[in-house]
């Protein structure tokens, strides 16, 4: 399998097939004098990665930058491996990233704790970073890739709080990991254009995540580059979506704290109830429930009602 996007502005896509699945979440290549890539996704997706670089050219050796948007494992899980192939690279993170990519040890228990069982088939190896190999840029800091363009790093909280967006100055494009959510690339074919929040755990905060959204529409972004999955030309259409869905997905995990007590019951109704919500929003548009967007939907749902309810037994305890 692969699979290569060119999307103009000398940025390209190299899809990991993380999951196995196509259009989940993959590597932008940006072909700078400094060449640069934005995530690694995890390590099962480094040969995928490997393969699309030399489809397109590029030796890893001449890698300068490998920018993370955030430390989550999907996004990031990789970069230690990808890094030995890279000996003039440096990662870039948050700097609230930098100490658990050299000891990444809380970053496979919190993965363990959600994904249980899968975790050593979706992540394995999660190999440390030296801390020599890696840069922290802070909020608002420039980075010149070339004469002719630079990105500037923004802390966008609200996914994590160890998240950033890039702005790249050539595309006016906004690399946003996680911040304003998931685009499913499954209704390409449907021509409808869906996107979710992500509010997965454990630093999940709606206010912050609307606050990042504000900011991406002050800034005047023209096109928004998804960790899942791809390049939106529309980004009034994704803050109008994150605004419908985001308050949604609270009120819905509000009704489940209230009605049950374990942790683990407050799950499973509010992710059966979002996910039911989103079907019979969908199903309005034609979409119904055997179409395979269902089945990663579904997955997201899960996780994103873990990240809901943790922010509410944290908010609960700050009373």
């Amino acid at each position: 399998m692969q699979n290569i996007s060119e999307l103009g502005y000398r940025i390209s896509l190299i899809d990991g097939f993380d999951l196995n699945r196509r259009n989940r979440t993959g590597t932008y290549v940006i072909a700078d004098t400094d060449i640069t890539l934005v995530e690694t996704s995890a390590s099962p997706s480094i040969p995928h990665l490997m393969k699309g670089l030399e489809d397109l050219g590029i030796s890893p050796v001449d890698i300068t930058y490998i920018i993370l948007t955030h430390i989550h494992l999907d996004h990031a899980g990789g970069a230690g491996l990808f890094l030995q192939h890279c000996p003039n690279a440096k990662v870039i993170v948050h700097p609230k990233g930098a100490r658990h990519l050299e000891d990444p040890t809380r970053l496979i228990a919190g993965a363990k704790a959600v994904y249980g069982e899968k975790f050593n088939e979706l992540f394995n190896p999660i190999l440390p970073i030296p801390f020599e190999r890696m840069l922290t840029l802070h909020d608002r800091e420039a980075l010149k890739t070339s004469d002719n363009s630079s990105l500037t790093f923004y802390d966008t909280p609200g996914h994590a709080n160890h998240h950033l967006s890039i702005f790249d100055s050539v595309s006016k494009g906004m690399f946003s990991g996680d911040t304003v959510g998931i685009f499913y690339r499954e209704l390409d074919e449907e021509g409808l254009e869906f996107y979710l929040p992500s509010t997965s755990p454990n630093q999940f905060n709606p206010d912050a995540m609307l606050a990042a959204a504000d900011l991406y529409e002050s800034i005047g972004v023209e096109r928004i580059y998804f960790g899942h999955y791809g390049v939106s030309e529309n980004p009034k259409e994704v803050y109008k979506q994150l605004h419908y869905w985001l308050p949604k997905f609270v009120e819905t995990a509000k009704s489940a704290y209230r009605e049950y007590d374990s942790f683990e019951e407050q799950v499973a109704a509010t992710s059966k109830n979002i996910f039911t919500e989103v079907a019979v929003h969908l199903g309005e548009k034609g979409i119904i429930t055997d179409h395979p967007v269902f089945e990663i939907i579904a997955m997201d749902v899960n996780v994103c009602s873990m990240g809901l309810i943790d922010y509410l037994i944290k908010q609960e305890k700050v009373k």
